[in-house]
Parts: structure tokens; C-alpha cells; sequence
């Protein structure tokens, strides 16, 4: 018998203007104690999938045409009362965003306590000790039941979510992006420990995500959606070994390889298809490089192809697409000999022993007394330079003081100590004569474009700002602005000037930010996570994007990510961060493949892998990193280190301590060529 069986779901959203067929006969099952994944890009229907599923569809949602069977239950025919049986006791929640799920007002533990009750007749006491148990389980101190979730890390939050999904012992567990912003050990130490947990309790897992490297190391079957369509199923281990539909093919090509340093990233053009109509042909056809009338003529139902099923009039061509699907040419990306090979020129920009330091707020009696001020110590002594032609990556886990670095480099915060010289002057230099030209010559990628865009500012106006603070006249303001929209991918440029943010989907958005940072042709770009809450095909065409900015226009670009497999496909060196520090800095693909930093190690080792046929090794490092006000003596990365020493744990190591070439680490026992002596430790 199966948990849960999904059968031509059909479901459509009420807007003011027009019906947006948001599902459009979407078919699965979920077998018991297995992992199921629902993967596509955002906006192809999983999370509304999955909202159904829980009865928690919006107000303006309506289902058209379909069954969600549960425990021989048909869940779309239950009342609001008996919702309320089967939520958390049968079928729980995962939700993304874990701050924004957790009431701020109550502690983590009494949340908990409020769902054990109202499900359970049960004492208070009884529930709290219940709670205790799944703190214990998902590796939360248990003497933090009683904190607040802004006492709590976002790795921390993201585990006190999944404790709430787990106190009930459900049948179902649905993860909707449980990990989506997350760096990659804390993804990988969730990811591990719900695996561990459903193999205890028992219970089934619908993965709901776009990363397919999570998938593929999860997932026993999955679902590739597109434009509210399943474009291919079966066993997770045949559809991403051996795509048969383009779409899928497409998607696995994105994924980037983190030992693949030579290869481009696919990025799929276009953008999502309109769903004010229902699909007339196949739903991926305005994308599709292999593409003909005949997908014109409605959308081609699923099929059995190989080892799974596919939605595609070219079925009979398989190995045929499959081996052009990887050419990024094929794709429309223009592919040039030198792309990323040119040697970098001239140094744009270099510190020295840079400090940034956050003084912590003292009780009135302390000063009184006047004791030292704690400080959080964001950013410490860094040393670290870019060059024309070059991208540098700053990777490390959230909390490591990256975007600290990068916003104290672009002078958007001040620094505590140390100097910052662009094109061989002091940064002060430039101030003291205003900033105008400092910042036309620096400028800034933030993560989020729905944060650094002004929602009342249309396309034309926000790229032009920067050009109207400099003076340019109209002429020459409209000609580099449509200019520079197609140059990151707009086009045609026309089309997008008078639209605002709202009606740009995340991947537009994304490249506007990038044309109003380059409009101005910088020699300096600093980019912080600007690619993270993007989907894997968004997300390369973002990387491209960059590459091609640093090769062609002589940028230096300083690109900060958690994400070490995006680094490794873009950057020329990369410098490894933690707790402030930077601790190990090289050539990327020395470092990616011979990394000394036992930290530089574990970061890597995190690295999901998108071939659900090859085993990865985990490497899960032990705690949290310590408390930056007060941190250890030594090493700061002794407490969690398998190698440490009392050598470590007495003296800081500078990061010449292990030098060849350019290569340097802050260790004092660099990892060996191989990664077993590290593995067997941490095991």
C-alpha cells in the first residue's frame, strides 16, 4: 500500500487579471519508509504541490481536477476539522524559512509543547520531556528549550523546525527547501541528521527542493516539474545518471562540478512559460534547443523511455540529446577559446592586516568601572589581494565574516584597523577628495535583489541612477543603459526598461543588479552571494555572466560564497574564511584538489554531488563554531578540529605556516594529499 498517491492534479490560482494554471495534472506515488523529491525551478509547481497536500493551499487557489490519497483517505475532500487530525499527527512540515516559521515571541521549547498537546492528552511535563528527546535527536542541547529562536543560529533554527516535524511521529514528513541559504556543512549536518531520524521513526519523506545534488544523495524516486507539468519520474538514480528528457538533461548540465574547472555551466535561456493558458504544446518548447512543430502540437504525455518515463515527442533520440545536451553551444552560450584563461594584469586592490571589529554593548556597572569592551572580531587581519582579469572567492560558513570583509573593502562600513589600497592608493585618499569617484570605480552585488532594487523603480531608472549621480547626460545614459542590459542577458533590452522588480522574475532581477553595478564599468566588483536563492540553471547563467564581465571588461571581482562548487567554476584563486580569518589562500583548483586547512577540507568535503551513482564520503565536523566574543586561544578552529594539537590550542598559526608557492594555510598539520587520515579521525 502506498503513504500517499497524487493522481492528475490539477490546480489553479485567481488573480486580477487573468487564471494561473499552476498545476496541470501532476501524477506521483510514495511508497512506505521512502524518500520521494519533487525538483524544478521556482515557479514550476512543487511548493503549490505540497500546500495541497497539507490543506494549506491559499484562498485564491482552486483545484480543477485531481485525488491526493492519504491512509485511504482522499485529503482534498476533508474539512477544517479534519485537517486538524492529520496535520503533525500523520503528515508534517518542513517549512523553508525557519525564522520566519518560529513564533519570535514564544521559546522553541513551549512551541514544541503546543503541538504535543494539541494532538496528544498529555501533562506539560510529559510533553517538555518529549521534547527533550527530539533535541537530543536532531543534536540540540537539551538546556535550550527554554531560549528564543533569535538565540539560535540559522542552522539551529532549521533543526528546531524539524524537531517540531518530528515529536509526532509522522507518517509523512514534507521538506519544502529545507536548506535553501544555508551554507554547505550546516545543509550537509541537516540533510544527515533527517536521514538518520526518518530511518528511526520509520516514516516518509517528500523532498521538495531545486538543488539536485541533495536530491540525488536522498531520494529513492523523483519528479522533474516544469511549468506545473512532470516532464520525467522514475528512480532518482536513473533519471539524473541518465536524463531522457531535455528538460531534466538542461538541469543536471547546470549543476555545477566542483573538480570540473574547465567546463562552462549550462544555463537554460529564456524564461518560465506563461500559465494564464493552459499548455497547448509542450511546455518546455520555447526553451528546448531541441525543439520542432511537432512539440507544438499539445503537450506530449509521459512515456516509457529506459528505465523511467518521459514527457517528450523525441524519446527515439535519447542518446542523441544526451550527448549534444552537455555542449553549453547547444545551449546558446557563446563559448570562446580564451573565456577565463587570459592572465590576470595589474593589482586593483589590496589589504593589509585589515580589522573590523563590532564592540558588544556593556552593562552600566562595567563601564562604571571601566573595564575593555568585548568585541566580536568580524573580520581579523586580513591580507588579501585581486587583479585585473581575476576573480577571487572568499568561502566559509555563514557567521565567518565574509560579507563583512566585502562590505569594509567597498567602504560601506568602516574599518577598526589595517589598510585598504585601490590601484595602489589608500582608500582614504580617495575619500578625502570625495566619493564620487571611489564609488564609480567600486561597486556592490547584494545577495537578495528584492532587498537592493527599489520596487518603485522601473528597470530604466535603476540602472540609470548610478549613471545620473555621475553626471552623464540623457544621450549617454540611455544608450549604455539598454547597452549594458544586453550585455548581462536582456534582451531585447527594450523589452525590460519600463518594467518594475514585481514583474521581473529572480533570475531578471538578479541581472538588473548586475547592470546597475556595471553600468558604470568598474574595476572592482564585490559580489555577495548574489547567485545563493537561485535556482541551479539561474544561478549559471549568473556565474557566466560574471566570467565573461571579468574577462572581457579587465573587472577584478571579489565573489563571496558558501557554495565551494559555484566558486570553483568562476575563480581564479580562492581564500577560505573562518571566524574572521582567512585560512588558507591559492590557485582554486590547487586548493579544491589538495587542500591543507583541516577546515578548508570540510568545507569541501560538504559538497553535495549530482551523480546519485557515486557514494560521498561525509565529513561532519563536531559542534558549532565557538562564540566570536570570546573565542580560543590558538587555533580558532581547534575545538572542532580532528587534528589539533596542544601546539593548536596554544599559538595562532599564521597562514605562511604552510607555504608552497602561493599556496598558503594557517595549519600547523596540513592535511596530507589524501583525505583518509582526516576521514578515519572525524569517524
Amino acid at each position: 500500500m502506498t503513504v500517499l498517491e497524487v493522481e492528475d492534479l490539477q490546480i489553479t490560482y485567481s488573480t486580477s487579471d487573468a487564471d494561473v494554471h499552476a498545476v496541470n495534472g501532476v501524477s506521483f506515488e510514495i511508497e512506505p519508509g521512502s524518500n520521494y523529491g519533487l525538483v524544478g525551478e521556482s515557479g514550476c509547481g512543487k511548493s503549490t504541490i505540497a500546500h495541497s497536500i497539507l490543506g494549506l493551499l491559499d484562498d485564491n487557489a482552486r483545484i480543477e481536477s485531481g485525488t491526493v490519497m492519504f491512509d485511504g483517505e482522499n485529503l482534498l475532500e476533508l474539512s477544517e476539522k479534519e485537517w486538524r487530525d492529520v496535520r503533525w499527527e500523520k503528515i508534517s512540515y518542513i517549512p523553508q524559512s525557519a525564522m520566519d516559521s518560529l513564533d519570535p515571541v514564544m521559546t522553541v521549547g513551549n512551541q514544541i509543547v503546543q503541538a504535543i498537546r494539541k494532538h496528544r492528552n498529555t501533562s506539560k511535563a510529559d510533553a517538555r520531556e518529549r521534547v527533550a528527546e527530539v533535541f537530543d535527536i536532531v543534536g540540540l542541547d537539551t538546556d535550550r528549550i527554554d531560549d528564543y529562536p533569535h538565540q539560535f543560529s540559522g542552522g539551529m533554527r532549521q533543526r528546531v523546525t524539524i524537531a517540531m516535524a518530528l515529536v509526532l511521529d509522522p507518517d509523512l514528513i514534507i521538506a519544502d527547501e529545507p536548506t535553501t541559504g544555508l551554507d554547505v556543512i550546516v545543509q550537509d549536518k541537516i540533510v544527515h541528521k533527517l536521514m538518520e531520524i526518518q530511518d528511526e521513526i520509520d516514516s516518509s519523506l517528500l523532498l521538495i527542493t531545486h538543488d539536485i545534488g541533495v536530491v540525488a544523495e536522498t531520494c529513492d524516486d523523483i519528479s522533474v516539474l516544469y511549468g506545473g507539468k512532470v516532464m520525467e519520474q522514475g528512480r532518482t538514480r536513473d533519471v539524473l545518471k541518465n536524463p531522457t528528457n531535455p528538460y531534466t538533461m538542461g538541469l543536471k548540465n547546470s549543476f555545477p562540478d566542483i573538480e570540473d574547472f574547465d567546463r562552462h555551466a549550462v544555463s537554460i535561456p529564456g524564461s518560465l512559460p506563461d500559465l494564464t493558458q493552459e499548455p497547448t504544446g509542450c511546455v518546455f518548447r520555447n526553451r528546448c534547443p531541441f525543439a520542432t512543430e511537432e512539440c507544438n502540437d499539445g503537450h506530449p504525455p509521459l512515456r516509457d523511455v529506459e528505465k523511467q518515463q518521459s514527457a517528450c515527442y523525441h524519446i527515439n533520440r535519447v542518446e542523441e540529446l544526451r550527448k549534444n545536451a552537455v555542449d553549453p553551444e547547444t545551449w546558446g552560450l557563446d563559448v570562446t577559446d580564451d573565456a577565463g584563461s587570459r592572465e590576470p594584469g595589474e593589482i586593483v586592490l589590496e589589504t593589509d592586516d585589515l580589522s573590523k571589529w563590532f564592540q558588544q554593548t556593556q552593562k552600566m556597572l562595567d563601564q562604571l568601572l571601566g573595564k575593555e569592551p568585548n568585541y566580536v572580531k568580524a573580520v581579523n587581519e586580513v591580507d588579501i589581494d585581486v587583479r585585473e582579469s581575476e576573480i577571487v572567492g572568499v568561502a566559509g560558513e555563514s557567521g565567518c565574516g565574509k560579507s563583512t570583509l566585502g562590505e569594509v573593502i567597498s567602504v560601506l562600513q568602516p574599518r577598526t584597523s589595517g589598510d585598504i589600497s585601490f590601484r595602489g592608493r589608500s582608500v582614504d585618499e580617495y575619500l578625502d577628495e570625495g566619493t564620487t569617484e571611489f564609488r564609480s570605480k567600486v561597486q556592490f552585488i547584494f545577495q537578495d535583489p528584492f532587498d537592493s532594487l527599489n520596487p518603485r523603480q522601473t528597470v530604466r531608472d535603476a540602472v540609470a541612477e548610478p549613471l545620473k549621480i555621475q553626471g552623464r547626460n540623457r544621450e549617454t545614459i540611455t544608450s549604455e543603459v539598454l547597452e549594458t542590459l544586453s550585455d548581462v542577458g536582456l534582451n531585447p533590452p527594450e523589452k525590460f526598461l519600463d518594467s518594475y522588480p514585481h514583474q521581473l522574475s529572480g533570475g531578471e532581477r538578479q541581472r538588473v543588479a548586475i547592470a546597475r553595478a556595471l553600468v558604470l564599468n568598474p574595476e572592482l566588483l564585490i559580489c555577495d552571494e548574489p547567485a545563493s536563492m537561485l535556482d541551479v540553471s539561474l544561478k549559471a547563467s549568473i556565474l557566466n555572466i560574471l566570467r565573461q564581465m571579468a574577462d572581457e571588461r579587465d573587472i577584478g571581482i571579489i565573489y563571496i560564497s558558501h557554495d565551494l562548487a559555484s566558486l570553483s567554476q568562476i575563480t581564479d584563486r580562492l581564500a577560505v574564511m573562518y571566524l574572521g580569518r582567512v585560512v588558507e589562500l591559492g590557485d582554486t583548483p590547487e586548493i579544491v584538489q589538495n587542500p591543507k586547512h583541516p577546515y578548508a577540507a570540510s568545507l569541501l568535503s560538504a559538497s553535495p554531488n549530482a551523480d546519485p551513482t557515486e557514494e560521498r564520503k561525509r565529513v561532519l565536523l563536531p559542534g558549532e563554531p565557538p562564540n566570536p566574543v570570546n573565542l580560543p586561544s590558538g587555533c580558532n578552529f581547534a575545538p572542532r578540529c580532528p587534528k589539533a594539537t596542544e601546539e593548536c590550542r596554544g599559538e595562532e598559526p599564521k597562514r605562511s605556516t604552510f607555504r608552497d608557492g602561493d599556496h598558503e594555510a594557517a595549519c600547523y598539520h596540513p592535511v596530507e594529499s589524501t583525505e583518509a587520515e582526516l576521514l578515519t579521525r572525524y569517524e
